[in-house]
């Protein structure tokens, strides 16, 4: 072969590996995502926190999406829909292979818009997202739209307020989550605001529901890691930045436990310490944000009383603080919730999510009058 033919043979697999790479990267493009993912091979996502999500825009009225639940054992897990901005429904995608899953769209438009998005949380494994045989059309993302980020256990997790399945008490615990109605999904959307959730159930700021930091990790020991677990090798890239940050947590450090595993006296120190130091976390990842402290609906009583005054202690601690913005406290109206283990329910966390809308509506307002001086 002449150098004139080895040249040629080169140009026609360079031309061919760029038109390769190109179809790639406009397919990629063609996805939009949202939360605690990680992006594969091939156009394959792994969604990861609770309400994660894959969205794209297609044509025609076929579409079938392919899921796989994936963890260190096999199980179910659970997604929910929305199509062309309504909910259609949680699915359940069963243990082992890929599923594909096909959904039922109405010929009353020529194109459709499809989220699909982790009912169950990072506990409970990744779902990954093989693909779709939909027709894809370049997908409208707004931009410069605010930015939230939830922190959190349980409540904003979502567990168990979705019984319509599976009642209370029957299958596995993640049976009945739904993070696409938990609060913050709820009032992100009235917002409409892009979101993330970072939160786990039964983890607190210094100890956890059932454990004094002694066998488990807490919130702070894996908020900075991808998977939300102990795993360090994949660090979340904090890519994300939050124009407001909400953390939720002291439910499960004010926990008596199962009543059967020896439990410590509520240890104020520890829990207001703890906490500044995981703000500090929050401020070196994203220094610009203003974050906002959450007491609990579940927590009432003199508990409660404990739990805002620690909450104003941390706050205190800030107050000499001229390089954040203001810390500001949010307290919950008293609830008696009706989801699974005295957790909220899709309900319950409506009335929630409707408390908090005004006031992240007026910091977030705020911060744009700030922003634009």
């Amino acid at each position: 072969m002449n150098y004139i033919k080895k040249c040629l043979l080169f140009l026609l697999i360079t031309i061919s590996y760029i038109s390769v790479a190109q179809k790639k990267a406009e397919t990629q493009s063609l996805f939009e995502y949202q939360g605690r993912i990680e992006k594969m091979q091939d156009n394959k996502v792994m969604l990861i926190g609770s309400a994660s999500s894959v969205s794209f825009d297609f044509k025609g009225n076929s579409c079938t999406i392919s899921l796989q639940s994936v963890d260190s054992w096999e199980h179910q897990n659970y997604v929910s829909l929305e199509l062309d901005g309504k909910y259609i429904g949680r699915i359940r995608i069963e243990k082992g292979a890929i599923q594909s899953i096909p959904i039922t769209v109405p010929n009353n438009k020529k194109t459709h818009h499809l989220s699909i998005y982790k009912a169950t949380e990072a506990a409970n494994g990744g779902v990954l997202f093989t693909g779709t045989n939909a027709n894809l059309i370049a997908c409208t993302i707004l931009k410069n739209k605010k930015k939230v980020e939830l922190i959190g256990d349980s409540i904003t997790c979502g567990y168990g307020n979705d019984a319509s399945t599976i009642p209370c008490g029957s299958g596995d615990w993640f049976d009945q989550h739904n993070a696409y109605w938990a609060y913050g999904p709820v009032l992100s959307r009235a917002l409409d605001v892009d979101y993330v959730l970072s939160s786990v159930s039964g983890y607190g700021m210094y100890r956890n529901w059932n454990d004094e930091h002694l066998g488990e990790p807490i919130i702070p020991d894996v908020y900075e890691n991808l998977y939300l677990n102990k795993d360090s090798s994949k660090p979340y890239d904090f890519t994300f930045q939050p124009d407001l940050v909400s953390i939720c947590l002291g439910t499960n450090d004010f926990s008596d436990g199962d009543g059967k595993k020896a439990r410590l006296p509520f240890n104020e120190e520890k829990y207001v310490s703890n906490y500044i130091d995981f703000i500090k976390t929050v401020y070196k990842h994203a220094p610009n944000t203003r974050i906002v402290l959450l007491n609990s609906p579940m927590v009432s009583g003199d508990k409660n009383i404990t739990f805002v005054q620690c909450l104003k202690k941390v706050i205190q601690a800030f107050e000499n603080d001229t390089i954040h913005k203001p810390i500001a406290l949010f307290e919950f109206q008293p609830m008696s919730p009706k989801g699974c283990g005295y957790h909220p329910d899709i309900t319950d966390d409506k009335v929630m999510a409707d408390q908090l809308i005004p006031f992240f509506k007026k910091l977030l307002d705020e911060m744009s009058i700030t922003q634009k001086l």
